[in-house]
């Protein structure tokens, strides 16, 4: 009898010393300054971290990009929503070799962005991108010796990578002329609408170069099928508006003058909906090109088992209990 009446003191003698340490963790949390221990262990002591080292960590990895001020094409974010506009209307908004290099550092630093939360790419005028300026960037590369040119190959695939490595879904809104890079770029978009007059054509073969670029062998196959890749890569033919549709290329075919604000209204609901969890479906639609089903949904397990740990899907929970919408924070 005595044995379990000293059992039941020293367990309930556990759980006060555990309140307790949970309420002096909290205090000692709410002093400026002072050691927080983490739940994470290191050879079996808490690391320990403070507030300003916490803030010196968030202040080398966030950026805010409202206030960025392009060189090589129009930039506004509106409600954590970025609008890239390819500005050269007068030559059906080509790339140059500055424009390309830019865009590649920007979408890389859409990475550590805060304030943004999905991208819309279109061009100025009635034309969303011709491609490399005939002018600017081919003529020059007919004399440049290999590694030069190699250096510019890899430029331009750099571009794409950071596009598809960006956490924020990106919409081409495609009018008009969308040709060669500019195809490219449309491609290597999460979602495209278009109009029924736009012309996507993969001019590559047209100037004796192989249709095998900037991944497009890669990417446009899984958008499209491998067949009608083939033929568009082969050919360099265009491919109009509604045909690009039925193909699954263009997600919409919108009027003319609703493109961009239907575009932007889809990126708008995007930033406004669990942009974490976005950030991961990006990553896995892209990581899984190469797995098999089985890595895949081990894959997805863990992607899954990290979203449930969101707040957001707290917030969801307790929105569907109070039968209200769920207001989205992204974290």
């Amino acid at each position: 009898m005595g044995g379990r009446i000293v059992r039941r003191a020293l367990s309930r003698r556990k759980v006060e010393d555990a309140r307790a340490a949970r309420q002096a963790q909290t205090t000692s949390a709410q002093r400026p300054g002072r050691l927080i221990p983490l739940t994470l262990q290191r050879s079996g002591r808490p690391i320990l971290t403070t507030r300003s080292s916490a803030e010196a960590l968030f202040a080398g990895n966030r950026v805010t990009l409202a206030g960025y001020e392009a060189q090589h094409f129009g930039w506004s974010v509106q409600g954590r929503v970025a609008t890239i506009t390819l500005n050269r209307p007068e030559r059906k908004n080509p790339l140059t070799f500055e424009s390309y290099a830019e865009l590649r550092d920007l979408f890389r630093q859409l990475a550590y962005a805060t304030d943004v939360k999905a991208v819309v790419l279109h061009g100025a005028g009635e034309n969303f991108c011709s491609g490399g300026d005939v002018h600017d960037i081919i003529a020059p590369l007919i004399d440049l010796p290999m590694p030069e040119l190699l250096m510019f190959t890899r430029m331009t695939g750099d571009l794409v990578k950071a596009m598809r490595h960006c956490p924020q879904p990106i919409i081409a809104a495609v009018d008009g002329v969308c040709a060669g890079a500019g195809a490219i770029l449309a491609m290597a978009s999460d979602m495209r609408y278009a109009t029924a007059r736009s012309k996507l054509a993969f001019l590559f073969t047209r100037v004796g170069l192989a249709g095998c670029d900037m991944g497009a062998c890669a990417i446009l196959p899984r958008i499209i099928g491998q067949g009608r890749a083939a033929e568009l890569l082969y050919t360099g033919r265009s491919a109009s508006g509604e045909e690009g549709h039925a193909w699954g290329f263009y997600n919409r075919i919108c009027e003319p003058e609703a493109l961009l604000a239907d575009a932007q209204k889809l990126a708008a609901d995007l930033a406004s909906g669990p942009t974490f969890a976005h950030g991961i479906t990006k990553t896995m639609l892209h990581q899984e090109w190469t797995m098999s089903i089985d890595e895949a949904i081990e894959s997805e397990a863990q992607a899954q088992a990290i979203c449930m740990a969101t707040r957001d899907f707290g917030r969801a929970y307790d929105a569907f209990a109070g039968k209200t919408r769920p207001v989205f924070e992204g974290d």
